[in-house]
């Protein structure tokens, strides 16, 4: 009896970790893709051209439109993983269950590479841009991000997709839409 409550144990421990791993797996696939993406640029400024389309059409949306959530959920898309009803807008990457993080939150989480952050507009009254965490370092007051619709500036009417580095303080929510 003893021996099968030891093969059983042994035998979550392993399904907990392939698990686990499965996930960073996962967060490093979704990231090539994304990061595969970098240098993407609308074909006239106007949210168009090819793989914009592409995005677009992801959340059901033809050429003219603002693309960053779309971007977001066209990535996610690639590996199977469903994005919220209404993706194409930025806020609504932030649900309840998915929210990890919001400013003024301590900072006692860890943001995952692939997690997708926003960015809140006072203007807007809510999260008007979003894109991916590439690195979050707890030592720095940098975030480093890989997100469509921007430019070098970091505007949301940007003009393709860019690797950023933004400062914590710009960041209003994370959401982990993986684990």
């Amino acid at each position: 009896m003893a021996k099968n409550k030891a093969f059983y144990f042994s035998f979550l421990l392993t399904l907990l970790w392939f698990s686990a791993a499965g996930a960073g797996h996962l967060r490093d696939q979704v990231a090539a893709t994304y990061s595969g993406q970098v240098g993407v640029r609308e074909a006239t400024g106007r949210n168009d051209g090819p793989q914009v389309k592409m995005y677009l059409a992801s959340v059901n949306l033809k050429q003219g439109y603002a693309w960053c959530g779309a971007f977001v959920n066209w990535v996610y898309r690639q590996h199977n993983i469903k994005g919220p009803a209404g993706a194409a807008m930025a806020n609504a990457w932030f649900t309840k269950a998915r929210t990890v993080w919001r400013r003024g939150d301590p900072e006692a989480f860890h943001a995952e590479k692939a997690d997708v952050f926003g960015i809140y507009y006072p203007g807007l009254k809510r999260i008007g841009h979003v894109g991916f965490v590439e690195k979050w370092d707890h030592g720095s007051d940098v975030v480093i991000t890989v997100e469509g619709n921007t430019n070098g500036a970091g505007s949301r009417e940007g003009n393709g997709v860019y690797r950023k580095r933004r400062l914590k303080s710009q960041i209003y929510a994370v959401a982990d839409w993986i684990t």
